[in-house]
């Protein structure tokens, strides 16, 4: 059994403060998007890369990872402007293989989540194959609503990567081409149109995401704390 992953890096650097993809941002010595590359690379069983990137990104985005690639193969996909059009044009190009059997999984994974370790990937493909589907959950106390009530407890953040059997996935996305539909999450787009269960696998708060100014900063120092 091997298993797929799509990156994706079809992302702006609006909120992050700078004007070009956020990804492509410097982290560590290489960028936020190389971060994610490296750990892909280095998770067992992963034999199909795809990364979905924005129309006019690709050289960028090839150029950034290029270097990083070694003997290792990975496909660009450029896709729409919302999540789920270039996450929906990354599984068009691995449908030959998924059909084929040569892939039972797929992994999508933020490439602004550039902390998450090889062991959740493999985590969350294990979980996968078990049950159906799954994805990285982190517990939230202390939240608060905008008018200061405190929010019940049992609220979790939902991370990535996500992880799902790879046929069931790619018929989820076809049903929801025909209806129109298009999710904020891959695991919403799979338990809409499959009767497999999502799954939470554990995950912790250095998991980030970059999204502001100070989110580089922070990822910055984990790093460097490794």
């Amino acid at each position: 059994m091997s298993a797929a992953v799509v990156i994706l890096a079809a992302g702006s650097g609006s909120r992050v403060g700078a004007s070009t993809n956020k990804v492509l941002l410097p982290l560590g010595d290489t960028t936020v998007l190389g971060q994610s590359l490296r750990t892909v690379l280095a998770v067992g069983g992963v034999t199909r890369l795809v990364i979905g990137v924005r129309p006019g990104d690709e050289d960028a985005v090839g150029e950034a990872v290029a270097p990083m690639l070694g003997q290792h193969e990975a496909r660009l996909v450029p896709g729409g402007a919302t999540r789920h059009a270039p996450e929906h044009a990354a599984l068009q190009a691995l449908r030959r293989q998924v059909e084929a059997g040569d892939v039972d999984v797929v992994a999508g994974h933020d490439a602004a989540r550039p902390l998450a370790g090889p062991e959740l990937f493999e985590a969350t493909i294990a979980a996968a194959r078990a049950h159906g589907g799954a994805l990285p959950v982190l517990d939230l106390p202390g939240l608060l609503r905008r008018d200061l009530r405190p929010v019940a407890r049992g609220v979790a953040g939902v991370q990535t990567p996500q992880a799902f059997r790879a046929v069931p996935l790619l018929e989820a996305h076809r049903r929801a081409a025909e209806g129109g539909y298009e999710s904020t999450d891959t695991a919403a787009c799979f338990e809409r149109y499959t009767d497999l269960p999502v799954v939470a696998v554990p995950s912790g708060a250095t998991n980030l995401k970059v999204t502001f100014p100070e989110d580089l900063e922070v990822a910055e120092r984990l790093l460097s704390a490794r």
